[in-house]
C-alpha cells in the first residue's frame, strides 16, 4: 500500500494553471492602473516582528486577539508573525529606510496575507491583496484620488454593480467622546447585545456598529452617531472629499455605520462592496491613518491607503460574461519526431523571438492526437512540421479558432520556414 496523500492546509489554496490567466489579467491591469497614478512598487517580508502588528493594529482588534499566525523563533527567541495585512509593514519599511526624507511617497504592494479564521466564500487563511499607501499627504485630495483610481480599475476590469460606501471617523479626541456615549448607550441595552457585542463593549465598541447580526440592527440604528461628535475641521475634510468625488462623477453613499476594524484609522474610511459575493461583499477597504507613522516610531506624517481582496475580485471577474482569460498559447507547433523535431524547435524559437506565446509539442504522439492538444490549448494557429515539410524547409499552418476561419489559413497552407515567424506575427500582433 502506498503512502497516504498529504493535502493542502485548510483555507490555503492552490492556484492551478487553468485559473492562472484570470489572476494574471487582474494583476497586470492593477499594476498598470497604479503606475498610471504615480505609485511605485514596494515588497515587504511575509514575516514581521509580532510587536509591529500589536502596536500598529491594536491589542484589542480581532486580528491581534485571535487571527494572527504567530510563533517564537526557536533559534533566537524572536516573536514573529506572518503578516495579516501590509499597511503596517509598508509604514515600517518607509520609516526604516527613510522613504519620507525627501517628501511624500506613493507605494503599492501585492502578495499573500495570513489570518487564522474559519475559511468561507471569499475569506481564506492565506489570501492575497493588492494595495496602495500614500505617505506624507494630508488630503482630502489624495483620499479622493485613490477612490477615483479604484473606480477606474473596476471599469477597466468590466465589473458592474460595485458601489462605494463612505464615512469619516473624525480625529481621536472626537472619537473618544463618541466612544464614551456609545458605551453608555450600549450598557443600557445590555440584555439585547449578542455575545460578540458584549465582548467588544469596552474594548472596541465602534465595531459593534458594523455588526451583520439581524437581531442587532434596530439597536444599532438608535446608537449615537459619530458624525454628531465631529468638529469643524473633520466635517470640512469630509465635505471636501464628497465634493471632489461628485466633481469626478463618482457615485457614493454615506454610511454612518461604516467603521474599520483596525485602530490606526482616522477621518476618511471607505469600502467598495458588491451584492454578488454573499456575506463577504467587501472588495476593497481603505481610508486615512494619520497617526500610524508616529505610532511606529517615525516622525509624524499623514497617510492614507487601501487594500483590495484579490480572491473576491477574481470571483466577480469569473462570473462576468465579458471577462476572457488568456489562452495557454497563440501558436502550437506539431512535429513527427526524429528529423522533424529540430526544424520544429527552430521554428518555435523564431516565433518566440517575434513576441508570440508558443507551445512546442513534447513527447511522442500522432499528428491527430497533437491536433487535439493544439485545439485544447486555445492556440489560434497550428504549425505542422512533418517529414515532407522538413525536407522542403516549409511548415503547414492552419487556423484553429472560429474567429480566424475567414483568414488565409482557414484552409491549411504551407509557408517557408524563413517567412513563418513574420507571417504569423503580423496576423497575431498587427500593431
Amino acid at each position: 500500500m502506498g503512502s497516504p496523500k498529504i493535502a493542502a492546509v485548510r483555507g490555503m489554496n492552490d492556484l492551478l494553471p487553468a485559473q492562472a490567466p484570470l489572476w494574471e489579467a487582474f494583476e497586470a491591469q492593477a499594476v498598470r492602473t497604479l503606475q498610471s497614478y504615480g505609485y511605485a512598487q514596494i515588497r515587504t517580508p511575509i514575516l514581521e516582528a509580532t510587536a509591529l502588528f500589536r502596536r500598529g493594529l491594536g491589542e484589542v482588534t480581532d486580528i491581534v486577539e485571535k487571527e494572527m499566525y504567530s510563533f517564537v523563533d526557536s533559534l533566537n527567541g524572536e516573536a514573529l508573525t506572518m503578516r495579516p495585512e501590509n499597511t503596517a509593514g509598508v509604514v515600517r519599511a518607509a520609516i526604516e529606510h527613510s522613504l519620507l526624507y525627501e517628501g511624500p511617497s506613493r507605494l503599492w504592494y501585492m502578495g499573500p496575507m495570513f489570518r487564522h479564521e474559519r475559511p468561507q466564500r471569499g475569506r481564506y487563511r492565506q489570501f492575497h491583496q493588492v494595495g496602495a499607501e500614500a505617505l506624507g499627504l494630508a488630503g482630502p485630495d489624495v483620499d479622493a484620488e485613490q477612490i477615483v483610481m479604484l473606480g477606474r480599475l473596476w471599469r477597466v476590469l468590466g465589473l458592474a454593480g460595485v458601489r462605494l460606501e463612505l464615512n469619516t471617523l473624525g480625529q481621536p479626541p472626537e472619537r473618544a467622546r463618541h466612544r464614551a456615549e456609545l458605551i453608555r448607550y450600549l450598557e443600557g441595552q445590555h440584555d439585547r447585545l449578542d455575545e460578540d457585542a458584549r465582548r467588544r463593549l469596552h474594548s472596541n465598541p465602534l465595531r459593534i456598529l458594523d455588526t451583520k447580526s439581524a437581531s442587532m440592527q434596530e439597536l444599532v440604528a438608535g446608537a449615537p452617531r459619530l458624525l454628531d461628535y465631529l468638529g469643524e475641521a473633520s466635517l470640512t475634510h469630509f465635505e471636501q472629499l464628497q465634493q471632489l468625488l461628485r466633481s469626478a462623477q463618482v457615485d457614493f453613499a454615506v454610511n454612518p455605520r461604516l467603521v474599520r476594524g483596525l485602530d490606526y484609522y482616522n477621518l476618511t474610511v471607505f469600502e467598495w462592496v458588491s451584492d454578488r459575493l454573499g456575506a463577504q461583499g467587501t472588495l476593497c477597504g481603505g481610508g486615512r491613518y494619520d497617526g500610524l507613522i508616529e505610532l511606529l516610531g517615525g516622525k509624524p506624517a499623514p497617510a492614507c491607503g487601501f487594500s483590495v481582496g484579490i480572491e473576491r475580485v477574481i470571483e466577480l471577474m469569473r462570473d462576468n460574461a465579458g471577462a476572457s482569460a488568456r489562452p495557454d498559447c497563440e501558436v502550437y507547433v506539431l512535429h513527427q519526431g526524429g528529423a522533424t523535431f529540430e526544424p520544429a524547435m527552430r521554428a518555435a524559437e523564431r516565433l518566440r523571438d517575434c513576441g508570440l506565446d508558443v507551445i512546442l509539442h513534447a513527447g511522442e504522439a500522432s499528428l491527430k492526437a497533437q491536433m487535439k492538444r493544439a485545439d485544447a490549448s486555445g492556440a489560434r494557429y497550428a504549425v505542422i512540421v512533418g517529414e515532407q515539410e522538413a525536407a522542403e524547409s516549409v511548415a503547414a499552418v492552419k487556423a484553429l479558432r472560429t474567429s480566424d476561419q475567414a483568414d488565409e489559413f482557414a484552409q491549411q497552407q504551407t509557408v517557408a520556414l524563413d517567412l513563418l515567424a513574420p507571417t504569423l506575427a503580423k496576423l497575431l500582433r498587427p500593431d
